[in-house]
C-alpha cells in the first residue's frame, strides 16, 4: 500500500478506525475472543457483549493493536513508517509521537509477527540448514565457538521461505529437534560438513552436505541461499547501532518476515492482519 492509498484512510480518526475494523471483523462477523461464540451484540458505544459467556470486550480487546494506546491514524502511519524500514526516532518525528512510544509501537509490531510465526507451515522439498553467529566485532575466534556471539539456526526452503530462531547452543540435539519441528519428513536437507547435522539421516530426511574447505557447491548441494539470508540480516542489523540480547529475537523475526515478504506489495495489510488477530496471552 503506497502513501497515496494510505492518505485516504488517515484523513480522520474514524476512517482509520474503520480500516482496522475491516481486518478485525472479517465478513462483518463478530466473534467472542474468549469463547469464540458468534452470539455477540453491541451494548454501548465501542463495547460488545458475548451472550454465551457474558464476556464484555472492545473491538480490539486481546489484539496487539489494542495493547498500545495511540490513535488509529497514528497507528496506521506508524505501520507505514515501519514498512519503509525507518528508525523509531524518525517514526516519532513523522507520526508526531514520543520516541519511547514509537519504539514501543515497533516492538509491538515485531511481537505480532513473532506470535504469527508459531503457526507457520512445515518447510518441504529441498531445504538448506545452517547456523550463524550474531554480535558486534570482537577479537578472537570467529564463526563456531566465537565468544560473546548469539547463535542462530536457520532453515531455508528453496524457492520458498526461511525460518530462523535463536538457539542456546549448536549441539546435535538442538539442531535436530528444530529441524524435525520445522521440516517435513522425506525432505532433502543440505548442510555443510558440521558434525551436528550427521543425525539427520536417521530422522526421515535425506541428508547431503558440502565441504566448504574444498568447495562452496557440488551440483545442487550447497547452502548459498541461506548464506545469502545471513548477509541480508547482518547488513540490516547494522543500522540499529546495537540490539540488546533481550530484544534480538524480535529483530530477527522482523528480518525473517521482511525476507519472506520481500516481493509482497501488500505488506501493510499483512501487518495489520497480524495486529488485529486476537492472541491468547493478551486476553
Amino acid at each position: 500500500m503506497d502513501l497515496v492509498a494510505i492518505q485516504k484512510f488517515v484523513i480522520t480518526e474514524e476512517k482509520s478506525r474503520r480500516f482496522f475494523l475491516k481486518f478485525r471483523w472479517k465478513n462483518y462477523r463478530k466473534i467472542c475472543p474468549r469463547c469464540h461464540g458468534r452470539n455477540v451484540v453491541n451494548v454501548r458505544r465501542k463495547r460488545l457483549l458475548c451472550l454465551g459467556c457474558r464476556y464484555e470486550f472492545g473491538h480490539f480487546t486481546g489484539t496487539y493493536l489494542g495493547s498500545l494506546r495511540i490513535g488509529f491514524r497514528k497507528w496506521l502511519l506508524l505501520i507505514k513508517v515501519f514498512e519503509l524500514e525507518a528508525s523509531a526516532r524518525k517514526a516519532a518525528r513523522e507520526v508526531g509521537i514520543s520516541y519511547p512510544t514509537a519504539l514501543k509501537g515497533f516492538h509491538t509490531i515485531r511481537r505480532a509477527i513473532l506470535a504469527q510465526d508459531k503457526d507457520s507451515h512445515l518447510l518441504k522439498g529441498e531445504v538448506e540448514a545452517d547456523e550463524a553467529y550474531f554480535g558486534g566485532r570482537r577479537k578472537g575466534k570467529r564463526g563456531r565457538g566465537a565468544a560473546g556471539k548469539v547463535p542462530v539456526f536457520g532453515i531455508l526452503e528453496r524457492a520458498g521461505k526461511v525460518t530462523v530462531e535463536v538457539v542456546p547452543d549448536v549441539r546435535a540435539e538442538t539442531l535436530l529437534e528444530l529441524t524435525v519441528k520445522k521440516v517435513r519428513r522425506g525432505s532433502i536437507v543440505y548442510t555443510d560438513k558440521f558434525k551436528g547435522y550427521d543425525s539427520l539421516m536417521f530422522c526421515g530426511f535425506r541428508h547431503l552436505k558440502v565441504d566448504h574447505g574444498k568447495r562452496f557447491a557440488r551440483g545442487k548441494v550447497y547452502i548459498n541461499g541461506l548464506e545469502g539470508f545471513w548477509s541480508y540480516a547482518k547488513e540490516r542489523l547494522i543500522k540499529f547501532h546495537g540490539v540488546s540480547k533481550q530484544n534480538f529475537p524480535l529483530y530477527l523475526k522482523e528480518l525473517e518476515f521482511r525476507y519472506n515478504h520481500r516481493k509482497d506489495e501488500n505488506i501493510i495489510q499483512t501487518i495489520v492482519n497480524y495486529l488485529t488477530t486476537p492472541v491468547a496471552d493478551l486476553l
